[in-house]
């Protein structure tokens, strides 16, 4: 079956140009103006990926994801406007996969897609081992279940895939290029604030004091360690 795409944007030139894109790489796109459109028809339709703008009349991309997340794990790449720093970190919040800054090309388009659909996958992939356990922290790789000293807490996939990553490197130290070349996927590498808020989040998950980790230590300006 083919991929299924969903494109959401005001801007008929730019459904256009996303749409044709990834139709004549044979996924099925379909397209909607506004966030309520959106809802739709990803209630009528089995959507793989969620392309979304910020900026749209009725229902914003922020409020879009925010719906979508409360139900489903699908992955959503958000359009964000030239150097705005603050909707990428929102929509890191929301649980958004990633973000294309607008003006883009194909290439990096089609890498964006490749990138997020790939890693969507590797969830799908049975792991080798059952569980990872560190410290107070367990990790079911078969159900993608996480708790801490009894405590099940709720991770998004990429959350998730960067836990287990930093579980199974503990007592390494990983920079910030080997992170996200690993987890995110080969095309990332220099995206940093990619990882400062997902660190948070995960932080905000596992550690007894956020501000004061025994987990997740920071290496300034190299990378992280998970200390357990």
């Amino acid at each position: 079956m083919k991929t299924r795409v969903l494109v959401v944007d005001d801007s008929i030139s730019i459904r256009d140009f996303v749409s044709k894109n990834l139709a004549a790489r044979d996924y099925e796109v379909f397209t909607a103006g506004n966030g309520l459109e959106a809802l739709a028809i990803f209630d009528t339709q089995n959507i793989d990926l969620i392309i979304l703008d910020i900026m749209m009349p009725q229902l914003d991309g922020f409020e879009t994801a925010r719906r979508i997340r409360a139900f489903s794990r699908v992955p959503i790449i958000l359009l964000t406007a030239m150097g705005a720093e603050s909707d990428k970190v929102n929509a890191f919040n929301i649980g958004v996969d990633d973000y294309l800054t607008k003006p883009f090309g194909v290439g990096e388009l089609l890498g964006r897609v490749n990138a997020v659909l790939r890693r969507s996958k590797w969830s799908d992939h049975e792991p080798s081992t059952e569980k990872l356990i560190r410290g107070d922290i367990s990790v079911d790789l078969i159900r993608h279940e996480v708790s801490v000293a009894g405590r099940m807490v709720e991770l998004t996939p990429i959350e998730f895939s960067l836990l287990v990553y930093l579980m199974n490197n503990a007592g390494k130290m990983l920079t910030h290029m080997d992170i996200l070349h690993n987890v995110w996927g080969p095309e990332y590498g220099y995206e940093v604030e990619y990882l400062r808020v997902y660190i948070g989040h995960l932080r905000q998950a596992i550690e007894k004091n956020p501000l004061k980790p025994e987990y997740i230590i920071t290496k300034r300006g190299i990378g992280y360690i998970f200390d357990k």
